[in-house]
């Protein structure tokens, strides 16, 4: 098994930030615009370099929407930035009519997702926007899990023609994903192979994967890890194909287990092969302030509840 280590520590909105900033320089077609997070969303350097092509509306999220689609109708690739929370709840009428139901090539960037936005605490916490953005009809749903990964999911987004919902984080979080892997959208990565259990994570959840799938692996159980950084459209195909071999699975993510990546992975399952699942996820609850290792650890989402669902999930499977 690949023993994987990281290169240092960085938020993957500066992932976002740093490829933004490249494709002011390349693609002329590239428009930003922002909720009074300038800085928040690393926007600045696109700012200061493109003032012509950057839009601070102040918080008026439900305009940025409609300017946003706005704006696709002339040719333009509009990056609509803004807290998570912000991008897809508060504006999820705007979305939907002035985005989705028309397909709109718009980019809605969405930062400090899930728990780890920390002290700001449950009204910015939000874990229900991977759900509230799946369920709508031709939208894109991306969930990189470092730096480098969040850097090729904006590139991928502006090549793709229709709307994307990029969602990425506050915290710093290991760098361990390739500089030079390609992005494809819709296509898994398979981290390892293993033969006893299969682990599924997306985020910042990927990571702490692959600290579980060390540690099973000095108790003998061969786990193997896939990074589902694109939630919609699901690569149902990889996942059936690592069911087959290891007849159950663990779902991770820093979302609420209600509407996210493993009620996406149960109904692939049930339409295709039924198997054992666990999930590790946010049980159908609000956030709280605190750090984000205090919540991520308060919330059951560490590499230790991986580990105790991955043996949970196999003792189900040798039971059936």
């Amino acid at each position: 098994m690949p023993k994987y280590t990281y290169s240092e520590m960085k938020d993957t909105r500066s992932g976002f930030g740093d490829a933004l900033t490249e494709l002011g320089k390349t693609n002329p077609n590239v428009v930003a615009l922002t909720a009074d997070l300038t800085t928040s969303l690393k926007m600045n350097e696109f700012s200061k370099n493109h003032p012509e092509r950057f839009f601070q509306v102040g918080i008026a999220e439900a305009n940025m929407m409609g300017m946003a689609a706005g704006m696709s109708l002339n040719g333009k690739i509009p990056f609509a930035g803004t807290f998570a929370n912000f991008a897809s709840a508060r504006v999820y009428d705007q979305v939907r009519q002035s985005i989705a139901y028309s397909g709109k090539n718009v980019k809605i960037a969405a930062s400090h997702a899930g728990l780890t936005v920390g002290e700001d605490g449950a009204t910015h916490q939000t874990l229900e926007d991977i759900g509230l953005m799946k369920m709508l009809p031709g939208m894109v749903v991306i969930n990189p899990c470092d730096y480098n990964q969040t850097k090729a999911a904006t590139f991928a987004a502006a090549e793709y023609v229709g709307p994307v919902y990029l969602r990425f984080g506050r915290p710093k979080v290991p760098v361990f994903m390739p500089t030079d892997q390609k992005f494809e959208i819709g296509k898994a990565i398979t981290l390892q192979e293993g033969k006893d259990v299969t682990i599924i994570a997306t985020g910042h959840l990927v990571w702490e994967a692959l600290q579980a799938a060390e540690k099973l692996e000095e108790i003998g159980i061969q786990a193997e890890v896939i990074n589902i950084h694109t939630i919609k459209p699901l690569d149902e195909t990889a996942i059936i194909a690592s069911l087959k071999k290891t007849g159950c699975v663990v779902t991770a993510e820093e979302h609420n287990m209600l509407g996210g990546l493993g009620e996406s992975v149960a109904g692939a399952l049930a339409r295709n092969y039924p198997a054992p699942q666990e999930f590790v996820a946010v049980k159908d609850q609000f956030g709280q302030s605190g750090t984000p290792e205090e919540l991520m650890k308060n919330y059951g989402l560490h590499a230790e509840n991986i580990i105790l669902a991955a043996k949970k999930v196999l003792s189900r499977k040798q039971s059936e």
